[in-house]
């Protein structure tokens, strides 16, 4: 959930060239217009390790002799209604300079694949080292045909994250876009026997699918006063989280899920088996949100 201090940020979008960054580009420009911010372009010039800088280059520069950023300008030039934009150019390598960059934004914006890629990988080092480790929330963008309006949202009922809610409502208020709210519930229920074999339990998937829409009802129903606007639908679902949020990906303009919470057994950072198999498979932008800081 967006908070005073951070709407006075800039949206940062991350550019190398590639098909993939040019279209979060322009994921980037059409969210920051509906967001009334900035946009700050970033390029990382990657060198060998033994030559990066021990500190990076603070604030927004005019990188005058970037090829990279030219092309970003010589794109825009003659455009008409565009935010403000700003260009940025650091040396480093893109995985950890770009990282250290969430705390100055509101969001970021980059490409799944870099230029350097392999054209068989869905998503690059740099997209998993940025959603896992930027304190904001990280867009990463494919390059894709037409998209639908819709927001699906990811939604664990029995640990429900209202931050991970509260960008999907948001943005689709702004966005002027529905909301999907996809809850999936494992069935068929397995346990193990003494014999190390697996037995079905004998419950009703009615009553596990009611009691599922239940729990994700009460997880939405905060948020519905604060977004009177946006239509919501939810959708409970059985099988595999990860499988049925690619599968709701095909057409949608966004798909949210959240981030791992740091524990007191996994202190670092951590995507998550669900959100990094999205991020990997999902036919759409998939925006992944950091937990809120805990007290």
């Amino acid at each position: 959930m967006s908070t005073p201090e951070s709407q006075n940020l800039p949206v940062l979008v991350a550019v190398d060239g590639s098909d993939d960054s040019r279209a979060a580009l322009e994921w980037a420009l059409a969210d920051t217009t509906r967001r009334g911010t900035t946009l700050r372009v970033v390029h990382v010039r990657q060198y060998a390790p033994m030559l990066q800088p021990a500190v990076l280059t603070a604030g927004p520069e005019e990188p005058a002799d970037d090829p990279v950023i030219a092309e970003v300008r010589k794109d825009l030039e003659g455009r008409s209604g565009l935010p403000p934009v700003e260009f940025v150019c650091l040396e480093g390598v893109p995985a950890g300079v770009l990282p250290e960059l969430g705390g100055e934004a509101q969001l970021m914006v980059l490409g799944s694949r870099g230029r350097g890629g392999f054209a068989s990988l869905l998503l690059g080092s740099n997209g998993v080292a940025v959603a896992r480790d930027a304190a904001c929330p990280v867009v990463v963008v494919r390059a894709q045909e037409d998209a639908a309006e819709r927001v699906v949202v990811g939604l664990q009922p029995d640990d429900p994250d209202e931050t991970t809610l509260a960008f999907a409502l948001d943005h689709a208020a702004r966005a002027g876009a529905p909301v999907r709210v996809v809850t999936a519930y494992p069935w068929p229920v397995v346990a193990w026997t003494a014999y190390g074999d697996f037995a079905l339990i004998a419950q009703e998937q009615e009553t596990i699918e009611k009691e599922t829409l239940e729990l994700t009802r009460r997880a939405v129903a905060p948020l519905l006063d604060s977004h009177p606007k946006v239509e919501v639908e939810i959708l409970v679902v059985p099988g595999d989280a990860a499988g049925q949020l690619v599968d709701h990906s095909e057409g949608a303009a966004l798909v949210v899920v959240g981030r791992h919470r740091r524990r007191f057994t996994r202190p670092a950072p951590m995507l998550g088996s669900v959100t990094h198999a999205v991020l990997l498979h999902a036919k759409s932008p998939v925006a992944v949100v950091p937990p809120a800081p805990q007290e």
